[in-house]
């Protein structure tokens, strides 16, 4: 028989930039698959300007990437006991950004952008409701269709969306752009859409438009 006990866990993120009065913009940035957040971070250097917080939370899961010793990367979730990780992932970015808010002034606006898996994690936070945020990017990433129609419906309503992707990413495919538009139209979300010459990674060129 299954039992469950929820217990205290350990979470890290990394910031760049400094919380102060002159703080105008928020951004929490989740990586990808096998990522680790610090790593992650570098690529978001191009958004330091004095007046903008970076934030990058880890996933709560880590592996060795190759075998049993060596690099090792982070994950969200996997599909083992899927719904608590969904669950504890959305508690950990909800206490995360409430502690970073506590930090900068009222009228900030956060920023949230989801590279890869970090694309579907960020979706099932904001689809809870809870968060006051003002912009969503999802770069290099799918839309869940885990998320309930109506509870999409409320979590994206007003906001802005970006879906960013390189054209050179073998992870993305014409059929999976139009499935993922199909998602998002019956979700009510009509994304602006920009593309990069590259792979599937960050371009600070792209990141700093679209900031």
């Amino acid at each position: 028989m299954e039992h469950k006990l929820t217990v205290p866990r350990t979470a890290r993120y990394y910031t760049l930039g400094t919380p102060s009065k002159h703080t105008r913009d928020v951004w929490v940035v989740c990586h990808g698959y096998g990522q680790l957040a610090r790593y992650f971070l570098r690529h978001f250097a191009v958004l330091d300007d004095g007046a903008t917080l970076v934030v990058a939370p880890e996933g709560l899961s880590r592996f060795y990437l190759d075998g049993f010793s060596g690099r090792v990367g982070a994950t969200w979730m996997t599909k083992e006991d899927r719904l608590s990780e969904i669950e504890d992932q959305s508690a950990y970015l909800n206490l995360l950004l409430q502690e970073i808010l506590l930090q900068v002034p009222t009228d900030v606006r956060v920023h949230v952008l989801g590279f890869s898996q970090g694309g579907a994690t960020v979706c099932r936070w904001l689809a809870t409701r809870q968060v006051p945020y003002h912009h969503l990017v999802l770069w290099a990433a799918s839309f869940p269709e885990d998320i309930s129609f109506e509870s999409g419906k409320k979590g994206f309503a007003g906001i802005p969306v970006d879906v960013v992707y390189g054209t050179q990413d073998e992870f993305i495919t014409p059929e999976k752009l139009e499935h993922q538009h199909q998602v998002m139209n019956r979700l009510g979300i009509s994304p602006q859409v920009y593309t990069f010459d590259g792979g599937h990674t960050i371009s600070p060129e792209l990141l700093l438009k679209l900031k």
